[in-house]
């Protein structure tokens, strides 16, 4: 039996996973989320035989572990709501693809269908309409179907940009965008006015226990500076202390970081580092943005942990045969001119994102399977051959086939991954 040491977040732990294919099976592992890896592996060595009159198994022999410790997927129920149907469906596939991250971003600008029991005109003013929330049952529901899966459920509220949909309810957090000395919409939460540290941190404490994740997503993405920069009270606010809007930026995410206690660790989306905020040690940096290679590099120097997004946004997408460019796309292999395992370890994992804004009910399930197992096994697999990578390219072609008539016949409507072909016994 093969034992692999890992770091996860930091804390070192070790995987014994081997399964075993004889006369008998046999699974060992030393924790119950490689037991569920495992008997998902199992399942998935069942094949049909060729007139699809019998269902077989070969004897083998199987040493697994994942190479990274966090393999996400990012799903937007803000741009258009998402039943709860299928966000279960959604946690299924995930364990299919041995995923353990469900990152929830929860509301956005367009809605707020977060249902707070603290502040219920939230949701009774943002959501899209009252039949489109999330109500506590509903959450302990995600939250528990997940856990049994191996999932954890990170939930995200990003502020201080896309929250219009707060101020439907609360539009004094918010800050008045003028033009031509007259304002014209809201933008962003309102840096300096005290209302809006209050609600966000008596929501924080609602939803930590409701979602009992160690990790808080905060967001802090795509901040409309220009909207503070004319603004007449912040731009006086800005003068009289010396500061820029970024500047500004990074005030407001020192106010709400604390605001997480001692028990949760943050994770910022990348403009936050960006903009030179103290950051806790712990702190997650998620890096989305163009230029990645670089972007890591800086982060990784400075001794941050990192969670990669960049190159696997679902809501691009191609004339088939796009899982590809996500399968190719490697974190580690792009920043191993550093030649520095600590530094390299320390990219923790990554999501797949399936942003809303052109997905709903109708279609969310088609968008992100397969081609979000194409991330899945990058996160999980070792890295590709520099020698073979074409030969590996092919491999993985037939396997995405596979698997996603393998998904189908479980009842996840796992679109054509590249191009003809067909599944029997599929859905």
């Amino acid at each position: 039996m093969q034992k692999v040491s890992f770091l996860q977040y930091g804390r070192k732990f070790y995987i014994t996973d081997n399964l075993t294919v004889s006369t008998t099976a046999k699974l060992v592992s030393n924790s119950i989320w490689g037991i569920l890896r495992g008997l998902e592996s199992w399942s998935q060595l069942f094949y049909f035989t060729d007139d699809f009159s019998e269902v077989r198994i070969n004897a083998t022999n199987i040493v697994d572990f994942p190479r990274f410790s966090h393999r996400g997927l990012l799903l937007d129920t803000g741009r258009h709501y998402i039943s709860l149907h299928n966000i279960l469906k959604t946690l299924d596939a995930m364990a299919m693809n041995k995923m353990n991250v469900f990152h929830w971003h929860i509301v956005d600008d367009q809605s707020f269908p977060y249902q707070s029991e603290k502040f219920p005109e939230l949701s009774e003013k943002g959501a899209f309409h009252s039949s489109m929330v999330y109500t506590k049952e509903d959450i302990a529901l995600v939250v528990g179907y997940a856990r049994d899966r191996g999932i954890r459920v990170l939930p995200e509220f990003d502020v201080p940009g896309h929250t219009r949909s707060w101020g439907e309810a609360y539009p004094d957090v918010l800050t008045k965008c003028y033009s031509k000395g007259q304002p014209t919409s809201l933008g962003p939460m309102d840096p300096i006015n005290s209302a809006t540290y209050k609600l966000i941190a008596d929501l924080i404490e609602e939803v930590q226990e409701w979602f009992p994740d160690k990790y808080f997503h905060v967001g802090g993405d795509e901040v409309q500076l220009d909207c503070w920069e004319s603004n007449p009270e912040l731009q006086k606010y800005m003068k009289e202390n010396n500061m820029t809007s970024s500047q500004l930026h990074g005030l407001f995410m020192r106010q709400v970081l604390p605001l997480l206690g001692d028990k949760v660790e943050p994770i910022v989306w990348q403009e936050v580092f960006d903009e030179g905020v103290p950051l806790p040690e712990n702190t997650l940096i998620h890096v989305w943005k163009y230029k990645w290679v670089a972007e890591m590099m800086k982060v990784l120097k400075s001794g941050y942990k990192i969670i990669f997004s960049a190159s696997w946004y679902l809501d691009f997408i191609k004339r088939g045969g796009d899982w590809e460019d996500y399968y190719k796309a490697d974190p580690r292999q792009m920043v191993s001119s550093l030649h520095n395992d600590t530094l390299i370890n320390n990219i923790v994992g990554g999501e797949a994102c399936m942003w809303g804004e052109v997905v709903d009910d109708t279609n969310v399930i088609t968008r992100v399977w397969p081609r979000a197992s194409a991330v899945a096994e990058r996160l999980w697999s070792a890295e590709m051959s520099s020698t073979r990578g074409k030969g590996e390219l092919a491999e993985a072609r037939h396997r995405i086939e596979e698997h996603a008539c393998r998904m189908r016949r479980r009842a996840i409507s796992a679109q054509p991954p590249s191009g003809a072909g067909f599944c029997v016994g599929a859905i």
